[in-house]
């Protein structure tokens, strides 16, 4: 599948914890290409208590860097955006005009919990969002510890109006088999909406979205393939997104193997 869209990367060259500086975003931006990605939302980390980057200095940095792909012929178009952490100070950053959003109408926000857990006053945060006509997309929900010991949390917040967004590393086992079989229960039960490549490097956290996507045709078939990636595309433009029925992960029947 072409002209993927990436919804969560970091390569913003010199921002947090991804790409360390320019020849290496543009490495990265290369390795994005021939993974038939065309379009990138660029995410730094923001509020997680390692870093702060501020709406005006990712609007000047991703600006910046979409003229350095420009003058290499790199055929990538990026997007401003950013990890938002989960913080008590999260509604007050956005009433100062500090927070961006995955699109341009300010209705999708990528939210990051504590991979510690799920905090007890998310329920109370998401509602509070949802109420303002924001749609949390949570990030990559399969890699929290929260949702790994008790699933059912995240059709909770699913059923509140949330949205999720799975890695594509982690579909294919990157991250280990448990959170591969986390990932494919997501999925199965309709936890999951979008792929992402969550990149930050060469190594273990790479793009690797083609292959994610290649596995999902083939285990659940081109139309859902093609659904996760028509998805991202209404998520980046504001639009409404097709979700489909969701159920528990724990209501999800057992696979049994019989004998002859």
């Amino acid at each position: 599948m072409n002209e993927l869209i990436d919804l969560h990367c970091h390569m913003l060259p010199g921002v947090d914890d991804g790409a360390k500086d320019l020849p290496f975003a543009l490495d990265m931006a290369r390795a994005a290409v021939d993974e038939g990605i065309s379009h990138i939302l660029l995410t730094p980390h923001h509020m997680d208590g390692d870093y702060t980057n501020h709406k005006r200095d990712v609007l000047a940095r991703v600006s910046n860097f979409q003229s350095s792909l420009k003058n290499v012929g790199i055929p990538l178009t990026v997007f401003p955006g950013q990890e938002v952490h989960l913080t008590g100070d999260l509604l007050r950053a956005i009433d100062q005009n500090d927070i961006l959003f995955m699109d341009e109408s300010e209705r999708y926000l990528l939210l990051e919990l504590p991979h510690s857990g799920v905090p007890e006053y998310t329920q109370d945060m998401i509602f509070e969002l949802l109420t303002r006509g924001i749609t949390p997309v949570i990030a990559h929900p399969e890699r929290n510890h929260g949702f790994q010991k008790h699933p059912d949390k995240l059709y909770d917040f699913v059923e509140m109006g949330c949205l999720t967004q799975l890695t594509s590393s982690s579909y294919l086992g990157i991250f280990g088999k448990d959170v591969e079989k986390l990932t494919e229960k997501m999925i199965d039960a309709g936890l999951g909406f979008v792929f992402s490549s969550d990149a930050h490097n060469f190594k273990g956290r790479r793009f690797v979205m083609r292959e994610a996507f290649q596995k999902l045709e083939k285990k659940k078939g081109k139309d859902l393939a093609m659904r996760f990636n028509a998805r991202a595309k209404a998520i980046i433009n504001g639009d409404e997104v097709t979700r489909g029925t969701a159920q528990r992960i724990s209501s999800l029947k057992k696979k049994r193997f019989w004998l002859f």
